[in-house]
């Protein structure tokens, strides 16, 4: 049952997969752009590349050979990832999805044109003259992303002309690889959004956990609880969006499917749209490590890469959680955490930090986590581990 498994990015939703790995006996090398990630803390084995160069992509696979390639980031020459899968090495979730889904373009396109789920109104544009075209398609306020990023890089609001040459050039610097193209999609006045973490498996049974509801700011989601409380008929309509791209795309694991919702007004049904997909454990995903489910999600992807049947999501306590940042004006160096000790004495929290090795402004370091029984407020609950959160202070090493 032992698999040798290379883990492509290795931030700290690898390392907790690498956990959920090896606690079920698995052999992990983990892979980055640079050395002592947090996942290489707990893999077997490390390997430090360039993941845009397919040659040392190449040389890391055929030096370890593994069984399963698991992606973790986008930043990745997923084209090679077919050649992969002729080999017979399994890709997490399939050639196909990681291919898809690193990329804006792909997933929108299948997602609206394909299988006709509804999105919000797009453009894509290669040069700054393409965007100025796409704003006056869709219509302002819009919103600009880079085809290939993550954690809301990149991501701004056009509300006016003048904002449009700053959204361009924040667009391209925000940018994973070497893809300068951005998306231009209509804003949506919609009331809330969600994760939907989606579970697809060998056995052919797709199993959803409880929405997670989540707030983000400079594009990056900063708190996020589950479960967010919303209109049933909605969150049926959103597992069926889900199960419809995840089924298009193929393979096994955890998938964080993100929609917005128009809750019902005037007589209204409401709307969902479908709005990105990542084929792997999601930031806001991390509530899960609350305990409000019978596996987190590093659980059930560890379950799925595998094999291993899940046969229910059982939803056992509501909960919260809220990143722990670098602030806005710290220095480069090693990371040092102060009020650990009293932010780990607040009642019914946890947290972890990263062990990422060097801090930037506004970094993601780490995360506080707060739970308590089904009835439990999540809005409490999230205030809570925001305050938790907030006991922890982020300063470089003297």
């Amino acid at each position: 049952m032992q698999k040798k498994i290379v883990l492509l990015g290795s931030g700290e939703l690898g390392k907790e997969v690498v956990i959920a790995l090896q606690r079920l006996g698995q052999h992990v090398v983990a892979v980055d752009s640079y050395p002592n990630a947090p996942a290489m803390q707990v893999a077997d084995e490390s390997e430090v590349i360039n993941m845009l160069d397919g040659d040392a992509l190449d040389a890391v696979v055929t030096k370890h050979a593994p069984d399963i390639i698991v992606p973790e980031v986008e930043s990745i020459r997923t084209e090679r990832f077919y050649d992969y899968e002729a080999q017979g090495i399994q890709v997490v979730p399939s050639a196909k999805a990681a291919q898809f889904t690193m990329n804006r373009r792909a997933i929108r396109d299948l997602a609206a044109q394909e299988l006709g789920l509804k999105t919000a109104p797009y453009r894509y544009a290669t040069t700054l003259e393409g965007l100025r075209e796409g704003v006056e398609a869709v219509g302002m306020p819009c919103v600009v992303k880079p085809l290939m990023s993550s954690s809301g890089k990149g991501q701004s609001v056009i509300r006016n002309e003048a904002d449009i040459e700053q959204a361009w050039q924040y667009g391209l610097e925000g940018s994973r690889g070497d893809l300068a193209e951005v998306i231009v999609e209509a804003f949506i006045d919609f009331d809330y959004e969600i994760t939907l973490l989606t579970l697809t498996q060998a056995n052919g049974q797709t199993l959803f956990c409880p929405p997670i509801g989540h707030r983000q700011e400079r594009g990056d989601y900063q708190e996020s609880w589950q479960p967010a409380v919303m209109n049933p008929a909605l969150l049926e309509e959103a597992q069926s969006m889900a199960a419809a791209v995840t089924a298009s795309l193929g393979g096994h694991g955890i998938w964080g499917v993100e929609f917005f919702i128009e809750d019902a007004k005037s007589g209204q049904p409401g709307t969902v749209y479908f709005s990105e997909l990542s084929p792997r454990p999601h930031d806001t995903g991390m509530v899960t490590l609350a305990g409000t489910q019978n596996f987190s999600e590093f659980e059930l992807h560890a379950r799925a890469v595998l094999g291993i049947p899940v046969t229910e999501i059982e939803a056992l306590r509501n909960g919260a959680s809220a990143v722990v940042l670098a602030p806005p004006s710290i220095g480069s160096g090693a990371p040092v955490f102060d009020g650990v000790l009293q932010a780990a004495a607040v009642p019914h929290t946890d947290l972890r930090l990263f062990g990422k090795p060097s801090v930037r402004p506004f970094r993601r370091m780490g995360v506080a986590v707060a739970y308590g029984d089904r009835s439990a407020s999540v809005a409490a609950l999230t205030e809570k581990a925001k305050q938790t959160a907030a006991l922890i202070q982020v300063r470089v090493e003297d």
